[in-house]
């Protein structure tokens, strides 16, 4: 890959990564409820379900996705029922005792929360089929197709790792802030509202024409 063309990819994937998304109200949330250092497994779950769809693309499932109706509807009522699930659960989120100088945070699984945010990413058809039409913008046919994706992925990641931290530890520091059960249960409710409004955006997602 042509150094002109990583530094295209490289700013375009700071842009795609500060998008406002599910990914992102992910991160938030979980940053909110678990503070920095044990929300951040969110993000690197979210890692993994990237890695995936650069995957797909690249051995070319990414084109099935694009033009089956029934695959393409299949992950993407998944993705949105799964989000709806996250929206529930950060509504019956309960707020915690804040001390003086010490938050106390109910403890999450990194395992659990690293699945939580791969099954984000991982089911969001949308994100793969935009891929199938960015991506190939950057790949150069003639040369070798596997180290180009290589440095695709570690470059698109990367960029969305650091924008990921930004979020998470952005929603941490707001919950260092809220010292009553009212405020964290206020906040918890307003992500619960960003989830569903994601749910929503996904449900709305048709598959382009063939």
């Amino acid at each position: 890959m042509a150094l002109h063309t990583w530094l295209g990819f490289f700013v375009a994937c700071w842009v795609i990564s500060l998008s406002p998304g599910a990914g992102a109200v992910a991160s938030m949330a979980c940053g909110l409820q678990y503070g920095f250092a044990r929300g951040y497994w969110n993000a690197l779950g979210l890692q993994l379900g990237l890695l995936l769809q650069i995957v797909v693309v690249a051995l070319g499932v990414g084109a099935l996705l694009a033009t089956s109706a029934t695959a393409f509807a299949v992950i993407k009522w998944f993705g949105v029922f799964y989000l709806l699930f996250l929206a529930y659960k950060q509504w019956r989120a309960l707020p915690t005792e804040m001390a003086e100088s010490v938050a106390v945070r109910p403890i999450g699984k990194p395992l659990a929360l690293m699945f939580r945010g791969f099954l984000v990413n991982a089911s969001n058809p949308k994100a793969i089929v935009f891929m199938l039409a960015v991506l190939p913008q950057f790949v150069e046919p003639q040369a070798p197709l596997f180290g180009q994706y290589a440095i695709i992925a570690v470059t698109m990641i990367s960029v969305d790792l650091i924008v990921m931290a930004g979020y998470t530890g952005l929603a941490a520091r707001v919950l260092r802030a809220l010292r009553s059960p009212r405020q964290q249960v206020r906040v918890n409710r307003t992500f619960a509202g960003l989830f569903v409004g994601a749910a929503s955006l996904l449900a709305l997602v048709r598959r382009a024409p063939a």
